[in-house]
């Protein structure tokens, strides 16, 4: 828990790196893009609706009047349940598709499932609930198991409406308030919505030709199928001794399932378009002394310490608290301008950005090397090496996924040069022209993330005043005051990654809308006021906020290889992290405290 000295990184060629990554991003652009995925409905739909953990129990339809609905039960319900609790706020309910809270963490179970950054950060309410994580990276049945615990703390299971999908959010002007349609039958009238439900646990799955031919098994990692696989999410998969198993998919679900897969089955072909970079995850346990030694407001400053690593840089004598890959650049820039006691450099922009882009370069090369000195066969290894940007891709923390390569029953398939698999037929998968047979597919290929945003949402149709689709509003680019809420749809609270705060810790980003969006809904309450809703003006003047305090990162967007960070690489694509607030992630909790503090919710148009 003590901070951490820097790694030592190979000197490298920046002007070859730099011409051998646009070379490997090339290779794998797709005229596609995002179109290269299926939605998981219609003849997809087993992959997302039904719920292998939980059998839903009937009910009959409910029929309500409620002052706020929270849609979605993960953390950023939870934490907006709590925040509005907190402030005075008590009648609401929450609407979850699950069978209990914890989105994400709810159903993804799928073996080796286990946070791929600082738990301490991470999970929320830890002081308010008194809780300390097991381990510096978390497994996924902690995080459920907190998710319960938030639930159980604050009493919100008798709020919470689970296993029920919303299928229709429309604004009714005669009433003031939004009509609430689910696949349950429930008409429920909301005065006030909040939109929680994230989109990372909607699966998503690859356009492939023949992709409903196969006669095998199939599944998704978000919907494991523990029944065909035996084991949990820890391992132990004793039922696929005799099956040979595909993956597709080498993002973070897959790399994690996949030394669990090669130990339970006969074979296993992994195949693979874009490596991820593979971080040592050297996971330790909580050490009880460390704990005993931390005051009141440790959280906060551990977030701020992650913030400044992620997003700005270590000051000088300040320390590495989180000691892994996501500080791992941030931490060798700032030994090495110790050494030169050359802090001044970092208030030169262009200096500071050159510096970075060195320690990324060379911290990436290492990374490199380690899967030479870790996986024996030389050409295997050098398919398994990722070439791009640190962060053009979300970092994955393994210490058991390149070892699985040594493995006899393992064999990685590179689908790189034909953009990925080429068709899937009865028997199994065609790359190269050649057929592959296996009895089982898993599929890895992640969640509607960066896809248009009625795939994301799900909720159709989603209309504010005189019919108008947030679709539509937000069509061309998001429109919002403070990214949550929109003209045109009063009473609407949307959370994420819109228009607003971008720091390390996902959830300290939850928290900050949802004590906002406690702050207006109160605010209006105590007004006596039927609807809040932002001016045409008000809007205008954020998305204005917004330009003055961007950054441009267009070019290393652009030569980043393609992902779900860069909307696969399409040239106007709509970015994972929105269009945020870039003048700083704490310096917008002030600027959104001194609103508050006015009281004059300036922007807002209250009626009543």
């Amino acid at each position: 828990m003590q901070n951490c000295a820097p790694t030592q990184t190979p000197d490298v060629d920046k002007r070859a790196l730099r011409e051998k990554y646009l070379l490997e991003r090339d290779k794998r652009i797709r005229p596609d893009g995002q179109q290269q995925y299926l939605e998981a409905d219609n003849d997809f739909a087993q992959f997302y609706e039904g719920d292998p953990h939980m059998p839903v129990e009937p009910r009959e339809p409910i029929t309500a009047d409620i002052e706020v609905v929270i849609l979605g039960g993960g953390f950023c319900g939870l934490i907006a349940a709590q925040r509005l609790q907190q402030a005075g706020v008590t009648d609401f309910r929450m609407i979850e598709l699950g069978g209990d809270f914890g989105g994400v963490w709810y159903w993804n179970r799928y073996p080796g499932i286990q946070i791929d950054s600082d738990s301490y950060c991470y999970l929320p309410l830890l002081e308010e609930t008194g809780y300390m994580p097991k381990e510096k990276f978390s497994h996924g049945d902690e995080c459920f198991e907190h998710a319960q615990r938030i639930g159980k703390h604050f009493g919100l299971y008798d709020n919470a409406i689970f296993h029920t999908l919303i299928q229709s959010l429309q604004w009714d002007e005669d009433i003031n308030r939004w009509q609430i349609r689910t696949n349950r039958g429930d008409e429920i009238r909301a005065r006030f919505v909040v939109m929680a439900q994230g989109p990372y646990n909607r699966p998503k799955l690859p356009g492939i030709p023949g992709i409903t031919e196969f006669k095998g098994h199939t599944f998704h990692t978000a919907r494991w199928d523990f029944d065909y696989t035996g084991g949990d999410l820890h391992g132990g998969l004793d039922k696929i001794s005799d099956k040979r198993i595909a993956v597709i998919g080498t993002g973070s679900s897959g790399i994690q399932a996949i030394p669990h897969l090669a130990k339970g089955a006969k074979h296993l072909t992994v195949f693979q378009r874009t490596p991820s970079y593979i971080f040592e995850r050297a996971n330790s346990t909580t050490d009880p002394e460390w704990v005993k030694s931390l005051e009141p407001g440790w959280r906060a400053a551990r977030q701020r310490n992650f913030h400044n690593a992620a997003f700005s840089f270590y000051s000088p004598g300040e320390p590495d608290l989180i000691c892994d890959g996501w500080t791992e650049v941030a931490r060798n820039m700032a030994a090495k301008i110790e050494e030169r006691g050359a802090w001044a450099e970092l208030a030169d922009p262009a200096r500071f950005m050159e510096l970075k882009e060195d320690e990324d370069y060379r911290a990436m090369e290492r990374l490199r090397q380690r899967v030479e000195a870790v996986v024996e066969d030389p050409e295997t290894a050098e398919t398994l090496k990722a070439y791009y940007r640190n962060m053009c891709k979300r970092p994955v923390f393994n210490d058991d996924y390149l070892p699985t390569f040594n493995r006899d029953n393992v064999t990685l398939v590179d689908v790189s040069e034909t953009k990925g698999v080429e068709r899937i037929t009865e028997k199994g998968i065609i790359v190269g022209g050649v057929e592959h047979e296996f009895d089982c597919i898993v599929f890895a290929s992640g969640f509607e993330i960066t896809t248009a945003l009625d795939r994301q949402f799900d909720i159709k149709p989603f209309a504010g005043r005189e019919g108008t689709s947030l679709y539509d509003h937000w069509g061309k680019g998001f429109r919002t005051l403070h990214g949550i809420m929109a003209h045109g749809f009063p009473n609407h609270f949307a959370t994420g990654f819109i228009q607003g705060g971008v720091t390390a810790s996902t959830t300290l980003m939850f928290e900050q809308q949802a004590d906002h969006i406690a702050y207006i809904i109160k605010a209006a309450q105590e007004r006596g006021a039927t609807f809040v809703e932002p001016t045409s003006e008000a809007e205008e003047g954020w998305i204005s906020t917004i330009r003055e305090n961007t950054v441009d990162n267009s070019t290393f967007v652009s030569e980043c290889t393609p992902g779900y960070y860069n909307s696969e690489g399409e040239p106007n694509g709509r970015s994972f992290l929105g269009e945020p607030f870039w003048g700083g992630f704490y310096e917008l909790s002030d600027l959104l405290q001194a609103w508050r503090d006015t009281g004059e919710l300036e922007g807002l148009v209250l009626d009543k």
